[in-house]
């Protein structure tokens, strides 16, 4: 068996998009995430942020309120709505530091809002606790789906057991060893002697299972000479 390399047993680098208009803001940011082993994708204006945040699927958005095209709010409303970035983590900058724009900010689906200015410190410490949450409950997910399937599974092979237990229990067939012994046999028509053959045993079905007896119009008869 091959040896498996470290690069594919370590995890994926986790990975960010910083939208902002400003170019120097955005280069600041960089250098620090990327100093620290975060990838860093860049957007200047809401419309781009959309198209790379469905197409590279980031860990993280860290996205400033006022963008051209799309600005902040919109953007964080559509990266919610849209399938594939519902799950994203989103940090919103913000100049404005008024509560009813932190206010809005969250109820559109930023997770974090921090205001301007920020050091990159105050990002970057964010950004790890988000995604460290992330990750648990992707932990958490992954190891409650696991539960779920195995128990799935053992109730379907269950089901699957008692199944086979009617089919047996309840399968028609003939034998020579009923659970009765036959009772003393006559011709009706006659009244001479006859010879026990054999018996059809077993259910009818599986809510309705068949007891046992002799009935004239079933049983095979032979008559002895």
């Amino acid at each position: 068996m091959a040896a498996v390399s470290p690069e594919r047993l370590a995890p994926p680098v986790p990975l960010v998009l910083l939208v902002d208009r400003d170019i120097d803001t955005r280069s600041l940011y960089r250098h620090s995430l990327t100093q620290c082993g975060w990838r860093v994708e860049e957007a200047d204006d809401g419309r781009e942020a959309l198209a790379k945040a469905i197409l590279r699927h980031p860990n993280l958005v860290v996205t400033e309120t006022r963008l051209p095209f799309i600005d902040g709010y919109a953007l964080c409303e559509l990266l919610r709505r849209d399938p594939e970035t519902h799950n994203v983590g989103i940090v919103v900058l913000t100049a404005d530091a008024f509560p009813a724009q932190v206010e809005r900010a969250r109820a559109v689906g930023a997770d974090s809002v921090l205001v301007k200015p920020c050091l990159p410190d105050q990002l970057q410490a964010e950004l790890q606790r988000l995604f460290a949450e992330s990750q648990d409950l992707r932990a958490r997910s992954d190891a409650a789906r696991t539960r779920a399937s195995v128990q799935l599974s053992r109730s379907a092979e269950l089901l699957s057991r008692h199944r086979r237990t009617l089919v047996r229990a309840h399968e028609r067939f003939e034998t020579t060893a009923p659970p009765l012994h036959p009772p003393e046999l006559r011709c009706p028509t006659c009244d001479r002697a006859l010879q026990y053959e054999r018996s059809h045993v077993g259910g009818v079905s599986d809510r309705h299972s068949e007891q046992f007896q002799y009935r004239q119009r079933t049983r095979k008869l032979r008559r002895v000479s």
